[in-house]
Formats: structure tokens, sequence, C-alpha cells
């Protein structure tokens, strides 16, 4: 019975590591909400915001370009306009995001960011979203 505990503990306390230790082994892919809009004021980072169709109508960051983790593929000619500007990857929570922002750079974009805890993070922020 011992053994069945100890092995729930470790589980457990592993699960709730995994997320300091992941975001440690990724430095500087990564982007907190106040330094995303340091970026947008400063150096005309785009975001694209990788959620469905009814998470983008519902509030996404002023001037994000709605491209759907689905559509990503099939619309790569419109981000090759921007390909020398920071971009800014943002979608719910930030897991998709991280994902679509590894392609990018795979993809030869240079400075490519995922937004940190994503949308719900930002709205945490108390900063603004636009609605469609």
């Amino acid at each position: 019975m011992n053994i069945v505990l100890f092995g729930t503990v470790l589980v457990s306390g592993g699960m709730l590591v995994w997320p300091l230790v992941a975001r440690l082994a990724r430095p500087g892919l990564e982007v907190e909400s106040a330094q995303a809009v340091q970026l947008i004021n400063r150096r005309d980072a785009v975001v694209i915001d990788v959620r469905d169709a009814a998470g983008y109508k519902a509030g996404h960051i002023s001037n994000a370009r709605h491209i759907p983790e689905g559509e990503l593929d099939g619309r790569m000619k419109e981000l090759e306009k921007v390909k020398t500007k920071p971009i800014i990857v943002s979608c719910a929570r930030g897991n998709r995001s991280a994902a679509v922002a590894s392609k990018l750079r795979k993809l030869g974009f240079s400075e490519v960011l995922s937004l940190r805890g994503g949308i719900a993070a930002w709205q945490q922020a108390s900063l603004p979203l636009e609605k469609s």
C-alpha cells in the first residue's frame, strides 16, 4: 500500500514541476504579455492568433492576424511578407502557440515568440481585447 502512495506522490509532484522545467528548457522562446506590448509598440511586431473562429471573435489582441493552426500551411504566403519582423503567436492558454512558433522557426522565421499563457494571461494582465 505504501508503494502505491509513494508512486502517486512522485507522479503528482512530477506533474506539478514539469511546466517549470519545460519553461526553463526553452528560454527566449516565450514572451510575457507586457513584453509583447513593448514588441508591438516599439518594433511593430505582428501578432498571429491561431485559435478557432469562435475564440478569435470572442476577443483577440488588437490588429492580430487570424490564422487558425489548421490553416497555417495554406497561408504561409501571407506570413512571408512579415518574415523579418518579430512575430508573436497567441492561442487560448499558450500551448498551441508554442508548437506553431516552433514550426515557424523551423521554416526560417528568425524572431518568433509564443505568448506565455496565451489570451488568458493577456486578460489576467488587464490588457484590452478587440471583438469581431
